[in-house]
């Protein structure tokens, strides 16, 4: 593999780092003061815990050899056995450990995004117990059924080309799960829950915007033409998913919403993130302006629902993580083919895909926030809900 092609992947890695704090920052500012450190709390330790695990036992059984019918990987990378050598190699001549940390940060984005149905409300240390185990048993099988080495997606012939699947939809219903388990905030729908620091939201979404360009650029996982690409296509759809919501927005209120500017950058980031290296930039374009639509419809269908979801990771993350598979098997052209391109039954492979990612992502994450429920108990007392959780969970509060 060319320096040049390892500094970009290097690099890459860096960024999608970089979206985990910017995370905690859209996140955080979204919610009410006085539980704002809390929730940046849970997008860093995160990283923490995550990456432990992911030497572990996480990436083994993401990415080692199938272990048997293209569901889960086996335990040839537990501790790293074979992946930290100098000479040792993944496809090619991709360094293995370069390879690995690189996916490693998608991981970590994933598990943070989770964060949203615990805002306000949640014991910190059953939220660090729960990530500890869903990265093992949710995240990591998913991503060998579509990235691994003989994973049943990726051999089905499904298309994802940086996590629409494995990251977007998993999370987007994973969190649904969560949200029913664990109940809405006292006073949802009866009190005023305003996001309380708007220029983080926008400062967030900054960061997320630009660890994009290493999260779907990188997994090109070469400095070449699909790579600039797929950074292009991440950038437009982004555009045009942000004017979009923010003209929805202006429509329904008469404001430019700086929110709905956010929510709709996100949106089309989420949408085109499947696609982003096998389609032109017209499409890309189409799928970041329609994700918009499709998931303010969905945010607003969620906001008069009892689904107390707070920072709408099953409206953004999970229906626009679904729209984008979906129009990935119509749109494309490049390196692959979709139903433009002759190829209609695309459409039904990656709809195999969407189907079996909620399905399991769902259940598996509903049963183990039932028994963690169960167990240990996610909700704070309600006079510390009222209090704030950074005071209670922290010993911290912002002046």
């Amino acid at each position: 593999m060319a320096a040049a092609d390892i500094s970009f992947i290097i690099i890459c890695t860096a960024l999608v780092f970089i979206m985990t704090p910017g995370l905690a920052f859209f996140y955080g500012g979204l919610l009410r003061k006085k539980s704002m450190i809390n929730m940046m709390a849970m997008c860093f330790v995160s990283i923490a815990i995550v990456s432990i695990i992911w030497f572990f036992l996480a990436y083994s059984l993401a990415f080692s050899p199938d272990a048997g019918a293209g569901f889960i990987g086996g335990l040839d990378y537990v501790g790293l056995v074979g992946v930290t050598g100098i000479n040792d190699t993944y496809s090619g001549d991709m360094p293995h450990m370069l390879f690995m940390v690189f996916q490693l940060m998608f991981a970590i984005i994933t598990v943070a995004i989770i964060a949203s149905p615990f805002a306000e409300r949640a014991n910190f240390a059953a939220f660090c117990i729960f990530i500890s185990i869903w990265v093992i048993i949710v995240y990591s099988p998913i991503a060998h059924w579509v990235w691994g080495d003989g994973g049943w997606l990726k051999t089905l012939g499904a298309l994802d080309f940086a996590g629409g699947t494995v990251v977007h939809i998993n999370v987007g219903f994973a969190a649904l799960a969560v949200a029913l388990v664990i109940g809405p905030r006292k006073g949802y729908n009866k009190e005023p829950m305003a996001p309380s620091n708007v220029p983080y939201v926008l400062l967030g979404t900054g960061l997320l915007w630009i660890g994009w360009f290493g999260f779907n650029g990188g997994s090109a996982l070469a400095a070449n033409d699909t790579a600039v690409l797929a950074m292009f296509n991440t950038h437009l759809a982004a555009s045009g998913a942000a004017i979009m919501w923010m003209m929805i927005e202006y429509f329904k209120t008469s404001k430019f919403s700086t929110i709905g500017l956010a929510s709709g950058a996100l949106a089309g980031l989420v949408a085109v993130t499947p696609a982003a290296g096998f389609i032109e930039p017209w499409a890309a374009l189409i799928i970041g302006a329609t994700s918009s639509i499709v998931c303010f419809i969905a945010l607003s269908i969620r906001s008069k629902s009892k689904v107390d979801e707070s920072l709408d990771c099953i409206s953004i993350h999970g229906t626009g993580g679904i729209w984008g598979a979906i129009l990935t098997g119509i749109f494309a052209t490049v390196g692959s083919s979709g139903l433009i391109a002759g190829n209609p039954g695309q459409i039904w492979i990656q709809t195999v895909g969407v189907m079996v990612t909620i399905v399991y992502s769902f259940v598996i994450t509903l049963v183990l926030a039932w028994v963690i429920n169960k167990v240990i108990g996610f909700r704070v007392l309600p006079e510390v809900e009222y209090i704030g959780l950074d005071v209670s969970q922290h010993g911290e509060i912002i002046a």
